[in-house]
């Protein structure tokens, strides 16, 4: 059996959607494509949707405070130095060593409810 699908998002849950949303105005520089207040926001980004919305009371238990999100958030960037210090500028702790790996240079940041936004800068973009 196969299926047809239209468009792909990337979904994170929050009880503090209002400042989650805040949070990645300022941290993507733009505005919500869609949103509908203590309910959902949606940003477009190059090739990808970024949905964030707030669990109903019926489904609480499913995100709660144990709950620990697995998901993480992969930015390939022109520059890795200038996001960190944005993100800083936003109020991220500093940050530690970047990672050289094959394929580039990689940090992990986290927005404030924790979600791992991996960054990332390919070999092919770094400069010396």
């Amino acid at each position: 059996m196969s299926f047809k699908y239209t468009e792909s998002f990337v979904t994170i849950a929050t009880v503090n959607l209002k400042k989650l949303v805040e949070f990645y105005i300022k941290f993507l520089g733009q505005n919500p494509t869609n949103y509908l207040p203590n309910i959902y926001a949606e940003f477009q980004l190059s090739g990808l949707k970024l949905g964030i919305f707030k669990p109903k009371q019926s489904h609480g238990s499913e995100f709660n405070e144990s709950f620990k999100s697995t998901m993480s958030l992969c930015l390939e960037v022109d520059n890795l130095e200038s996001v960190m210090h944005h993100l800083e500028s936003l109020g991220h702790p500093p940050f530690g060593e970047i990672t050289h790996a094959d394929h580039g240079r990689e940090i992990y940041a986290y927005d404030i409810d924790g979600n791992r936004i991996i960054l990332h800068q390919s070999d092919k973009k770094f400069k010396s």
